[in-house]
């Protein structure tokens, strides 16, 4: 195998490998020995039809797309190996410069790590914001509490009032023709939630178990169904049943059961260094992200289109998987929306750009101040988690594998980076 690189534009770099005719030759015949299996011709047992033979029946290039499949990767790896300089950052595109039987050139185009121009990382000022924790927000959190540990009740003395969860059933047509979607049996709604089209909830407030009523609303300007937008719909709406949340009265008996602390004022006082502790967090993110974006708002990156493409590839695969665990479909969402996936993966090129453009930034300097993690402050950091799970460190590192050791590591590099941005900038 020969190779040579030279640089592309947008930064990349061209890596052509040539392989000879024996060279050739192997990665075809590796080919023809994973798939002659799915072969079979009239005089030979299926998997059994010589390489020539099938070769001259369908043609000298049958083999030759498996066989690229099965060498590139290999050739590709040592080039990599043997040119350590050639920092690879995403995917290479693969292009056939030369093939027959007595040879192949394959030209990849590589992207790689881009230069990055620093601007100012040092003896700049900061602002940093405080959250300040106030009683109302600890009454919130006793509200929530409350809520999650409230029960419904049966209502029948009285008519259905705002916030009460009622079952209903319904059915709607446009010009006195019902429409897709627009019945339903048994169906809850909390009143005043929100849930259904303005005006719907409102005109089933007041109504009582059993009385049936009709419900005229129109169907806003931008409703997600063309044939439903702006029109005027009538729903007839039968009304089942009525309850209404029961909260638990809050004393020291009731934040012991719900919330495992002694009394209602210690529950106060716990909640409110928790919340101090999560906003002195939050401020500290704040900063940090602050921090960042303005270095990287002063600094030059030239990013690789097809990097850029890999980022919004990872971004879309992370929204499908959240839809996944709601029970949606990315493709089912699209059309609900009325988006094509060109159009909605536009919608993540501007935070992949400036996403990749921090990664670059924040690994630039990195290298200029010389920050990394030791052996040493990798294992201190696995002697802290074992600690805290009553275990024996070796018991925790022989568990770990290479990832999760990276994660630890580049974990304390990024402590120390912003150590260091906020020891040498002014934050007030």
């Amino acid at each position: 195998m020969k190779y040579k690189f030279e640089k592309a534009e947008k930064n990349s770099v061209k890596i052509r490998i040539t392989l000879d005719a024996k060279e050739w030759q192997q990665a075809r015949e590796n080919a023809y020995n994973k798939t002659k299996g799915q072969y079979s011709m009239q005089g030979f047992r299926k998997g059994k039809v010589p390489m020539k033979v099938l070769e001259n029946a369908y043609g000298a290039g049958i083999f030759f797309e498996d066989a690229i499949n099965d060498c590139f990767p290999k050739y590709y790896g040592e080039v990599l190996d043997k040119e350590p300089s050639i920092e690879v950052i995403a995917r290479p595109s693969l292009d056939i410069e030369k093939i027959d039987e007595k040879g192949i050139t394959l030209v990849a185009v590589v992207p790689v790590k881009p230069e990055v121009k620093l601007g100012a990382y040092k003896g700049i000022k900061f602002d940093k914001v405080e959250y300040n924790v106030e009683d109302k927000d600890i009454e919130e959190e006793i509200k929530r509490l409350r809520e999650r540990n409230s029960r419904l009740i049966d209502v029948t003395d009285r008519a259905c009032e705002n916030g009460d969860n009622v079952i209903i059933d319904y059915s709607g047509s446009v010009d006195g023709v019902k429409f897709d979607g627009g019945t339903a049996e048994k169906q809850p709604l909390t009143l005043g939630s929100g849930q259904f089209i303005p005006g719907f909830e409102d005109q089933v407030v007041g109504m009582a178990i059993g009385e049936e009523r009709d419900i005229s609303v129109k169907f806003p300007e931008e409703y997600h169904a063309e044939n439903l937008k702006g029109k005027d719909a009538v729903f007839h709406v039968k009304l089942h049943e009525i309850k209404k949340t029961e909260l638990p009265e809050v004393n020291d008996e009731f934040i012991k059961e719900a919330a495992g602390a002694e009394s209602l004022d210690a529950y106060k006082k716990e909640t409110k260094e928790r919340l101090e502790k999560m906003n002195a967090d939050r401020a500290e993110r704040e900063l940090e992200n602050k921090i960042i974006k303005f270095i990287a708002d002063d600094s030059q990156v030239e990013l690789n289109d097809s990097v850029v493409e890999d980022q919004i590839d990872s971004m879309v695969q992370d929204m499908e998987y959240r839809m996944m665990y709601q029970g949606l479909k990315l493709e089912d969402y699209l059309k609900y929306m009325n988006i094509t996936m060109a159009d909605y993966r536009k919608n993540f090129e501007g935070q992949a750009r400036e996403m990749l453009k921090s990664q670059f930034v924040i690994g630039a300097i990195l290298d200029a101040e010389k920050i990394d993690a030791t052996d040493e402050e990798v294992q201190e950091r696995i002697n802290e988690m074992a600690e805290k799970q009553g275990k024996k460190p070796i018991d925790v590192s022989e568990k770990m594998d290479t990832k999760q050791v990276e994660y630890i590591k580049n974990d304390i590099i990024i402590k120390k980076l912003f150590d260091f941005l906020k020891k040498e900038n002014e934050i007030k």
